[in-house]
């Protein structure tokens, strides 16, 4: 099979791959802007960008972290991190992922139209009103992240009424993906969750609002894999994972050798102070928590609004930001190592040209 593009509003992303927004700092501007070079969609977290350039853009910091919202989703790291990017990818379409959770969702994403970022992608959470804050911005393609076809018609529904337009794509994510979940523990095993079962009824859903194209996105990890998203009606895949066993992925080495050490069972749903359980490797952080002996919370950076100022931390055992930061870092002892389902198939480091070239053409 060979794949055609994929048309996401006004922009045409010539390989149907979009690369996963994949925070703190492991898709910043070497993995989004190499993945849209070679053809893809590369995707910017906007998670801590306070960080970007060793805290160069936090402008105060509180024990080496960076001090509430708006120094951790720092405008300026987050538009130094899209200009680094566009360096290397140029005019090509450029995204960034924004979650709904966040504390200063709707700055954030005035932030990404104001920087010069195409598209706009957002998970964890129903993003209801998100067309709100890219007014003036009528070429800024919108794409909601859902896990079920009732989760996109209440967003159409009130997108049509609202605001008189409905997403330019959407991305249905089963729980196999890294990372956050958008299902219970209990739901992330049923059969009928799986990705494979919910591709179709978002389609139908999509199919009777308009044209908007449907990307799939949780446990796609090779061609094969992208070919059956495609026979369900998928336009397009998401993938985050396979992507940081990539040079150019802007993880930490350290991080990556998690990954590549990482056996098939290290991978498992753990609580997370955002609401919603989320998948990763176990590590020291991990036994720690268990133990209640993990690192002390202290809500520096106020990050996601459903922790309540480092209540929910306190109650998971903690700190979200601190802990994917650390990772970030390259910190094994309490770093949080997110990771897909998949991410013990990780063997090896290879570029994104490589990479993009044998899910495209197989392996």
């Amino acid at each position: 099979m060979s794949f055609k593009s994929l048309q996401i509003g006004k922009h045409t992303i010539e390989k149907p791959i979009v690369q996963g927004g994949m925070g703190v700092g492991i898709s910043w501007d070497q993995l989004a802007g190499n993945v849209s070079k070679e053809g893809g969609l590369g995707v910017v977290s906007s998670v801590g960008t306070g960080y970007f350039d060793d805290k160069k853009y936090s402008k105060k910091n509180v024990s080496e972290r960076p001090l509430d919202a708006i120094n951790f989703y720092s405008v300026d790291g987050f538009k130094a991190i899209h200009d680094s990017a566009r360096e290397i990818c140029g005019d090509k379409p450029l995204a960034a992922n924004i979650l709904y959770a966040i504390n200063d969702y709707g700055r954030v994403v005035k932030d990404a139209c104001e920087a010069g970022f195409n598209i706009i992608i957002t998970g964890a959470g129903l993003p209801t009103n998100m067309p709100e804050f890219t007014e003036g911005y009528p070429d800024v393609a919108l794409v909601p992240i859902v896990s079920s076809a009732k989760a996109l018609k209440i967003i159409c529904k009130r997108w049509k009424k609202r605001y008189d337009r409905i997403p330019d794509a959407v991305i249905v994510e089963g729980p196999k993906s890294g990372g956050h979940q958008g299902f219970t523990y209990e739901q992330c095993k049923l059969p009928e969750n799986q990705l494979e079962m919910i591709v179709a009824p978002v389609v139908e859903e999509a199919a009777l609002w308009g044209d908007i194209p449907v990307i799939a996105a949780g446990g796609v990890w090779d061609k094969n894999d992208i070919e059956e998203m495609m026979s369900l009606g998928a336009r397009g895949v998401q993938m985050g994972t396979r992507f940081i066993g990539t040079y150019e992925c802007d993880a930490h080495d350290n991080f990556k050798e998690v990954l590549i050490q990482a056996k098939e069972d290290d991978i498992k749903l753990m609580s997370s102070p955002v609401g919603y359980p989320a998948q990763g490797v176990v590590t020291n952080l991990t036994h720690l928590v268990e133990k209640r002996e993990g690192p002390d919370v202290k809500c520096i950076s106020n990050c996601v609004a459903p922790c309540n100022r480092g209540v929910e931390a306190k109650e998971v055992g903690f700190c979200i930001a601190d802990r994917l930061s650390d990772a970030y870092q390259g910190n094994l002892e309490t770093g949080l190592f997110f990771s897909g389902t998949n991410g013990y198939r990780l063997d090896k480091i290879i570029s994104v040209k490589e990479l993009m070239t044998k899910l495209i053409e197989g392996e």
